[in-house]
């Protein structure tokens, strides 16, 4: 799971070429394009799934302590957004998109390189080089970001977005599930034979080449994009204390807050999976697998229910959802417990960071969208941050065990009632400022007993049922 102001307005209108409304040149232009992004979804994926998702993995390889987890898991995203808002900065002072994209896509394809070899040579601090390492990759894939993310947002038209993003994360969902797969297998069986370095040194080379071929597509994509218009006069704080209403104000409240709440456990997962439960590197891949499936089979529901019904409808459906899904790992330790608890937050999380990501989109004036997109991620990341170092003191303070109403909780590790935190204070967040801001878009109203039945995995196994009492009327 970031993310993720400025001087005075300026008196001349800079030129950004990623602003909406971004006319293709073409129809066809415009396919090719919303194609490519497609594509670059594919490829990111299996940087991501066979790649980043084992960053905490080759920690742990690296004797990597609970804190330097927390660190890796949060400090590159904080740097990494500062290099997002200087490149908001200097955007409108490019001629090209395509400038930057190349160099932050190749620059973080060519840092694979020192990540997987440096704490070979120097492993008795192998986990600081490794932190070091992924702050430089995700500093340079956030100046990215901002022209990527404007270049998306212009070739797919407003009322369709839900949809066709929802495509987008199916294909990551897909892509990533496969490659956690082959390279959970990749590193098993490196562990069995003794050569745990070959794995991840595998694993993380095939996350290189495909960064390198996501830029490819991103530049294609690029290229079929013209007619820049003039970028919103103004900086980060004009657009906080101005061009931002006070619903978006609300809204970048509840997420950076739910981000910290979030976060507060999110790193450690892996220490409890992994050194906990002894869970080997392949059912590791499974578990987290599980989440991405879930994902795939939900998000073009819920892309089609952010069309349909708006984003704050599945806010509050997943808002109050998200608190459940960790106080459940004080249950059982089970491994197919553990999968069904995944494979639920998966599709729970699909919902929420489509229903996150596509408010901002919607909530700010497409002159502005560079600027919105990299405040809704600067906030974001600053809660994960925040989120990342509380968590890493509550780790060394929660007992490992628990006695109430004379019965006594002793779980593996002490980290299950880190997560029972997260999931009160989620709840917290999502009952003090839900209700806080509103939907920016006019949406057809439906009730909360009705939207129920419209879920993801609900209404296809209503399908079956021979009453029609509890649906939508078409």
């Amino acid at each position: 799971m970031s993310s993720r102001h400025i001087d005075a307005a300026k008196t001349d209108r800079s030129i950004s070429p990623l602003s909406e409304p971004i006319q293709s040149s073409n129809a066809d232009a415009g396919s090719k394009s919303r194609q490519y992004g497609i594509r670059d979804a594919a490829f990111q994926a299996v940087t991501q799934g066979g790649g980043e998702n084992y960053f905490s993995a080759f920690a742990l390889l690296l004797q990597a302590s609970p804190f330097q987890i927390a660190i890796l898991s949060s400090l590159p995203q904080l740097i990494g957004i500062f290099f997002q808002l200087l490149s908001v900065k200097i955007l409108p002072y490019l001629s090209s998109a395509r400038r930057l994209i190349s160099f932050g896509g190749i620059g973080q394809a060519l840092c694979w390189i020192p990540l997987f070899s440096l704490p070979l040579f120097f492993s008795a601090h192998g986990a600081w080089w490794l932190i070091l390492c992924v702050v430089l990759y995700v500093a340079l894939g956030n100046l990215t970001v901002p022209a990527w993310n404007s270049l998306l947002i212009g070739i797919v038209d407003a009322n369709s977005r839900g949809t066709y993003f929802a495509r987008r994360f199916q294909m990551t969902s897909l892509t990533s599930f496969l490659a956690l797969g082959a390279a959970g297998a990749v590193l098993n069986a490196g562990e069995r034979w003794g050569y745990q370095w070959i794995g991840f040194i595998v694993v993380f080379s095939v996350a290189a080449g495909a960064r390198a071929w996501a830029t490819h597509c991103q530049l294609n994509t690029a290229r079929g994009i013209t007619a820049p218009i003039p970028e919103a006069p103004g900086g980060f704080r004009h657009f906080i204390l101005r061009a931002a209403t006070p619903d978006l104000r609300r809204f970048l409240l509840f997420s950076s807050l739910m981000h910290f709440s979030v976060f507060i456990a999110g790193p450690f997962f892996v220490f409890y999976m992994l050194q906990d439960l002894h869970l080997s590197y392949l059912q590791y891949a499974g578990w987290m697998a599980a989440g991405i499936l879930a994902q795939f089979l939900t998000l073009k529901p819920w892309g089609h229910l952010s069309d349909t019904y708006g984003n704050k409808t599945i806010l509050r459906l997943t808002g109050f959802s998200v608190p459940i899904l960790p106080l459940l790992y004080l249950l059982s330790d089970a491994y197919p417990f553990l999968l069904m608890v995944n494979f639920v937050g998966g599709a729970t999380w699909a919902g929420l960071s489509l229903g996150l990501q596509n408010y901002v989109f919607d909530s700010v004036r497409p002159e502005e969208r560079t600027r919105g997109v990299a405040v809704a991620n600067a906030v974001n990341a600053t809660g994960w941050f925040l989120g990342a170092m509380a968590g890493s003191w509550l780790a060394t303070v929660i007992p490992s065990q628990l006695h109430i109403l004379g019965m006594t909780i002793h779980p593996a590790s002490n980290l299950p009632f880190l997560f029972a935190i997260t999931g009160i204070l989620r709840f917290l967040v999502s009952f003090c400022l839900l209700e806080t801001f509103r939907e920016p878009r006019s949406i057809r109203l439906i009730s909360r007993r009705h939207i129920v039945w419209e879920l993801p995995l609900v209404k296809p196994l209503l399908g079956w049922v021979p009453w029609r009492s509890f649906r939508v009327p078409q």
